[in-house]
Formats: structure tokens, C-alpha cells, sequence
């Protein structure tokens, strides 16, 4: 509940608290909070109880964490095995750094690195002439001449 509390916050609470309640009355509010929190715990537990003796006996193995939908999907469709569906299966076909080297191959039309890339796992990561895959987006362009004007395009000025 309260996992995210650093220790500054907590001395925070606690300075807070004191000069909010006192000294002399903050130990009899922390007994008020203690009993006012165990008394709501007793109130939702006897409220489980009841509610499960009002589903009958067919009910008897339910429990109110398998509500939460990621618990209840894994509980009831993959019965806490993942290969069910075969989802280790679609997970390891899925390889986003190909799919990232495939992608810039395709943008800088470079096919013998595609080809390069299917043929052995670790060519995905370093092309045919020794560099990666990715292009370089910090390398500068080369200048052109003064005399090359770059294309002009009366669409769009």
C-alpha cells in the first residue's frame, strides 16, 4: 500500500502529524487509526465469507484475486502454463532488432544485408561491409558542390 513512501516523505508524516495532533494526542489517534483500519479488515473479510456461503458449493474454490483480469486470463485460459496457446512460440518469432535492420535495409536499399540477414542470425546486427545494420543519424551528409542546386519543386515554395 505504502511501497512508493521514501524515508524523507515518512519523516515528513510524522513532523506533520505532530504538530498537527500534538504530542500527547498522537499516540491515542495512531490506536484510533490501528482499530478504525482492523475494524474495516474484520468488515470485508466477514463480507467475503458471506458472500461465499451465498454462492453455495459450487463456489467453493473461488477466490476474489482471480477478479483482477490479468489473474483471471492466465488462471482460465492458460491454466499458468504459457505453451497452452503456444505464446512462447509467438514471442520468440517476434524479433524487433530484424524487424528494426530489415526496416533501414529496406530505406537505404540495401538488399545483400537483407539477404545477409536471413541467412545467419548475427548478420542482423552487423551488415555485409562490418557496420551495423542502422543507419548513422548523427553522421553529417556530404556538401554538395556549389554548383549542384539542390532540386526545386515548384509545389511546394
Amino acid at each position: 500500500m505504502f511501497n512508493d513512501i521514501g524515508p524523507l516523505e515518512l519523516v515528513t508524516l510524522v513532523v506533520l502529524a505532530v504538530l498537527v495532533f500534538g504530542p500527547e494526542k498522537l499516540p491515542k489517534v495512531i490506536q484510533d487509526a490501528t482499530r478504525f483500519i482492523r475494524k474495516i479488515r474484520e468488515f470485508a473479510d466477514t463480507a467475503k465469507e458471506d458472500i461465499k456461503s451465498e454462492l453455495g458449493p459450487e463456489f467453493k474454490d473461488f477466490e476474489f484475486e482471480d477478479l483482477n483480469p490479468k489473474t483471471f486470463v492466465r488462471k482460465h485460459l492458460t491454466d499458468g502454463d504459457e505453451d497452452t496457446f503456444g505464446l512462447k512460440e509467438i514471442r520468440s518469432s517476434f524479433d524487433l532488432r530484424k524487424e528494426i535492420t530489415e526496416v533501414a535495409d529496406a530505406v537505404n536499399n540495401r538488399d545483400d544485408a537483407k539477404a545477409a540477414a536471413k541467412d545467419t542470425p548475427m548478420a542482423a546486427t552487423t551488415a555485409v561491409n562490418g557496420s551495423t545494420g542502422t543507419p548513422d543519424l548523427l553522421k553529417k551528409r556530404e556538401n554538395p558542390d556549389r554548383d549542384d542546386r539542390p532540386p526545386f519543386d515548384a509545389d511546394a515554395t
